[in-house]
């Protein structure tokens, strides 16, 4: 039983959860469970489709790669579990590297989800840091934003095109059908993760969102008002990994961010139960002092 619950958070900014769900810590049922009987927005998960056993590229938080990259679950398997026992919370891949997939496969399993959960899904992606696994994949390091692109663009084809069809210089298909359409329409949220100039760029491009990690406010602050500034109008706002401080909530609902994914470690049941129960009650101190 939880020891603490969320709360409405109807107008103001969402605390979902955001973690990597791996084969040796909590299961996704359980998890799902526990995070809607807790009153939390949404399920944020990460991907890595495997970690090269001989790795230069250097970790971005610095220092070892943590444990729970290697074991990772799949993202759409992962949601689509956890969307067969909620009702209520987002289902996040945050984020999917679409340049290590094939977007046809992804765009049926991201409307799939979106179909079984009654229009819970929500797409994040990104173009990923580990050098190494993007090429065992065959994607050129070098290509990964065009081939961001083109699969954001021929994925949100498929989603709202029957038939379909997209041809660019890394995806390219003829006239296609590819069911199941998404519920959510045009179709279902699409967020952005990255933080550099091109991802402005490409927030702006596809009229996505911005899904951030949890960097400095200034950073995020400058990032934020340059994709205003580029797009004319606000952007959608997430995070992954947000700490479990209220005053950095506080600096983050003043930028304007409709979600913080908290970070939940890759930890037993216990330790993950215990932990969400904690995090529910922060959140509800919040949400009462604020």
């Amino acid at each position: 039983m939880a020891c603490g619950r969320v709360g409405s958070s109807v107008g103001r900014m969402k605390f979902g959860i955001a973690t990597f769900v791996d084969d040796d810590t909590i299961d996704p049922v359980t998890l799902a469970r526990a995070i809607e009987d807790r009153g939390f927005a949404s399920l944020i998960v990460a991907e890595h489709s495997h970690i090269p056993a001989s790795r230069e590229s250097a970790y971005p938080n610095g220092g070892d790669l943590p444990p729970w990259y290697y074991n990772t679950l799949d993202p759409f398997v992962t949601l689509a579990a956890a969307a067969a026992v909620t009702s209520t919370i987002e289902l996040f891949t945050g984020v999917a590297l679409l340049i290590q997939r094939d977007p046809i496969h992804t765009a049926k399993e991201a409307a799939s989800i979106d179909l079984i959960s009654g229009g819970r899904f929500t797409l994040g992606v990104g173009a990923g840091w580990n050098l190494e696994e993007m090429r065992d994949h065959g994607t050129d390091p070098k290509t990964r934003g065009a081939r961001l692109d083109e699969s954001i663009e021929a994925i949100k084809e498929l989603w709202t095109e029957e038939p379909a069809e997209y041809h660019g210089k890394f995806v390219n298909f003829d006239s296609s059908y590819c069911r199941p359409k998404p519920v959510q329409k045009p179709h279902p949220p699409i967020y952005v993760g990255g933080n550099s100039d091109a991802t402005v760029k490409r927030v702006v491009r596809h009229g996505a969102g911005w899904i951030s990690n949890p960097l400095p406010r200034d950073v995020l602050a400058e990032r934020i008002g340059q994709m205003r500034e580029a797009a004319g109008h606000d952007v959608p706002l997430a995070m992954f990994g947000a700490p479990v401080k209220a005053d950095y909530w506080q600096a983050a609902e003043a930028l304007g961010y409709g979600q913080l994914g908290l970070f939940l470690p890759s930890v037993d049941e216990g330790e993950s139960l215990r932990l969400l129960d904690e995090y529910a009650t922060q959140v509800a101190q919040y949400r009462s002092a604020s």
